[in-house]
């Protein structure tokens, strides 16, 4: 049978579907693989540095190409049996194939080498904070599913590998936690039922919260989460970060970092619901939050008194003057900023710069966004003291990055 050339398919340097053997020398930030042939990059996932493997060219760019795996010819040492019957399939997780261990060691290397690719800073970053919690560790999930056709759902699950809109029929999620699951399976029983009774019309993203209250799935309803000794409150649709097991350790770096400076206050931008802020408050004299929503802010606020934090105070603050309110004194002052993937604003940077605290502490799920932001800050009158890597996210790509800084003496 003829295969089909894709429309709009480029034949250099491979025709559609050549196959070729290939070394595998190294993993991106994003867990492909790359090999070269004859100086052509071929990205390749689900393969780990020094192994053979057999792959299929399947589209050709400006200056690489993609490949699937075949077949694993001379497996690395490294290589396990994935726990879960979709790895490959779904598109949430890219490790399951390599031993933990060796999955912190690549998540180290790529902290580093975000830095230097980057950031041109070369830095030693330390073994990722982490547990051995790798599997049944999330504490939310959102499952998709689409429109019903005939009166059935084709799929309730995630996004495949590789597209964007692609939904694959998933029974289970096995870095969710069981209650999540056992919630997960009742909940596709029942709209599959919907679906079959014509009750059901449209697409949906449904939403699996496990926290103190159980498993929920309403996003207006309040929840608690309990880190480490202290207790915080949200909606369950809100953001938290969703690894109860790694968390409290993140937070317990974050607070030994903030305080080595032995400054007196600290100011939390980003700081969301008030999880920093809260945490770290018996170590300052005074604490400010600061948050472009004001949603966040009130439950920054409702946890300070839940948590029975009186130092902390809480601001929502205008993206064009987010240290307008602050009174502290910058060099007495330690500022933690935690922002979305795409890191820092030039605009942020600018009025943090004008502010200038004497510490920053910068928390960060991107290590690219934040080795680009670290670089700014060196030329602005920085030095970097720590990185700390954190595997929040087991059998996925992702790690955050702990960033300590230091303003120059003048």
């Amino acid at each position: 049978m003829e295969r089909q050339v894709p429309k709009n398919f480029i034949d250099n340097p491979f025709p559609y579907h050549h196959e070729l053997t290939v070394h595998i020398d190294t993993v991106t930030n994003l867990g492909v693989g790359i090999a070269k042939v004859d100086g052509w990059v071929v990205m390749v996932p689900y393969t780990i540095p020094g192994e053979k493997v057999k792959v299929r060219i399947y589209r050709n760019h400006k200056n690489y190409s993609d490949a699937d795996l075949i077949e694993v010819i001379e497996p690395s040492p490294r290589r396990i049996s994935p726990a879960c019957n979709y790895f490959q399939s779904c598109g949430g997780c890219q490790y399951q194939h390599i031993d933990y261990k060796h999955q912190l060691k690549i998540k180290k290397q790529h902290v580093e080498e975000s830095f230097l690719k980057i950031g041109g800073i070369e830095v030693e970053a330390a073994w990722p904070i982490h547990t051995e919690q790798t599997y049944g560790y999330r504490s939310k999930i959102t499952p998709h599913h689409q429109k019903p056709k005939d009166r059935k759902l084709h799929a309730i699950g995630f996004l495949a590998q590789g597209t964007r809109n692609r939904i694959i029929d998933i029974e289970r999620c096995e870095i969710a936690t069981p209650e999540i699951n056992n919630q997960y399976t009742l909940a596709r029983k029942e709209r599959h039922q919907l679906a079959e009774k014509g009750k059901l019309k449209k697409g949906a993203t449904l939403l699996f919260r496990h926290t103190a209250e159980g498993v929920i799935s309403n996003h207006a309803t309040v929840v608690t989460e309990q880190v480490g000794e202290y207790l915080f409150q949200f909606k369950a649709g809100d953001f938290f970060q969703n690894n109860p097991y790694v968390l409290p350790g993140m937070v317990d770096y974050v607070r030994q970092q903030a305080r080595a400076a032995g400054l007196p206050y600290l100011i939390d931008a980003y700081c969301g619901s008030g999880l920093f802020a809260v945490s770290l408050a018996n170590g300052f004299q005074e604490i400010m939050g600061i948050e472009i929503s004001e949603s966040s802010i009130q439950w920054a606020r409702i946890n300070a008194r839940i948590n029975q934090r009186d130092n902390c105070q809480f601001q929502v603050g205008d993206a064009a003057a987010i240290f307008k309110e602050v009174s502290f004194n910058p060099d007495e002052s330690t500022l933690i900023i935690d922002p979305p993937r795409k890191g820092c604003d030039p605009e942020f940077l600018e009025q943090l710069f004008l502010f200038s605290p004497a510490h920053i502490i910068y928390v960060s799920c991107d290590p690219a966004t934040q080795a680009r932001d670290v670089k700014v800050m060196l030329e602005n009158g920085y030095t970097l003291e720590k990185c700390q890597p954190v595997d929040l996210f087991p059998q996925t790509r992702h790690i955050e990055n702990v960033a300590t800084l230091r303003k120059k003496l003048s």
